[in-house]
């Protein structure tokens, strides 16, 4: 599981380790289990209440697909129309473990009770659209795991100013740990890549992290937040699709990699990757 420079998307000059998302993963799962079982104990969390046992169970399952995708696609690769249906099924094991966002409130727009197509189309867009909005941008040393760090503190404090549950708070403080630790051997010059299991990992936990932070609230932060939060990675997903699209007027066209992403620009532009990333 080696990234060789054999193309001029690579940025790379040397041939990299690309499975550090493991590193990433396994502080997360085990802060993650280590602080539920403490607060449960300690009686400051209830995983009964709102059937939130289930929903984690549904979390974890999901993030197995997302992990075992992102694995085989770090040491084998897999086409992209394999990896997208691998995310789909980890959304679908997501809201059907009561996962799913329900409400909107955006400006004088209020939505609560929405029809259950439109959650689960709506959740799962999200899920899938967050999960390849950070593996998009995850072309240059540290920079999926800087945005990703600024991003859960971002929410951290939403969570904070929401009155969130505990159990959004675990968990986008235990990805934070995780993160902080490996951001080091990450940047540049990076000792090893996140690869695609860890950056597919970091957009599906976000992704359903932010969810659990605001479920209990009818409020813009229920789709705003977080969006402005994960503003930068949404951009640049968006304006691929269109610049893939226009250029290779076709739907496959989408699924082609190319180096126009905002952090190919600007080292064309002649910033170095450490300017490049610390500006993103």
């Amino acid at each position: 599981a080696v990234d060789t420079p054999k193309d001029a998307r690579r940025i790379n000059k040397v041939t990299m380790p690309r499975l550090g998302g493991i590193a990433v993963i396994a502080g997360f799962i085990v802060s993650t289990i280590y602080l539920l079982i403490m607060g449960s104990l300690e009686g400051k969390l209830n995983l009964i209440e709102s059937s939130y046992h289930v929903k984690i169970l549904g979390f974890f399952v999901g993030m197995l697909v997302i992990v075992a995708t992102g694995f085989l696609d770090d040491v084998k690769g897999l086409p992209a129309i394999v990896k997208l249906l691998m995310q789909t099924v980890a959304a679908m094991v997501v809201i059907a473990s009561g996962v799913e966002i329900d409400s909107l409130k955006i400006g004088f727009i209020e939505k609560a009770g929405l029809t259950e197509i439109f959650n689960l189309v709506l959740t799962w867009g999200w899920i899938v659209g967050i999960t390849n909005a950070i593996n998009l941008i995850d072309g240059l040393d540290g920079l999926s795991t800087g945005i990703s760090i600024i991003s859960c503190v971002s929410l951290l404090i939403i969570f904070a100013l929401n009155g969130s549950t505990i159990l959004s708070i675990i968990l986008i403080t235990a990805l934070i740990g995780a993160l902080v630790g490996f951001l080091p051997y990450n940047f540049n010059p990076a000792k090893t890549f996140i690869g695609d299991v860890g950056s597919n990992f970091l957009g599906y936990t976000i992704s359903i992290i932010s969810i659990f932070g605001v479920a209990k609230t009818y409020t813009a932060i229920v789709i705003a937040l977080p969006l402005i939060v994960l503003a930068f990675p949404v951009f640049d997903t968006l304006s691929t699709i269109v610049r893939r699209l226009v250029k290779g007027k076709s739907l496959k066209a989408i699924f082609t990699a190319d180096a126009g992403h905002v952090h190919h620009k600007m080292l064309k532009k002649g910033l170095s990757q450490k300017q490049a990333v610390l500006i993103l």
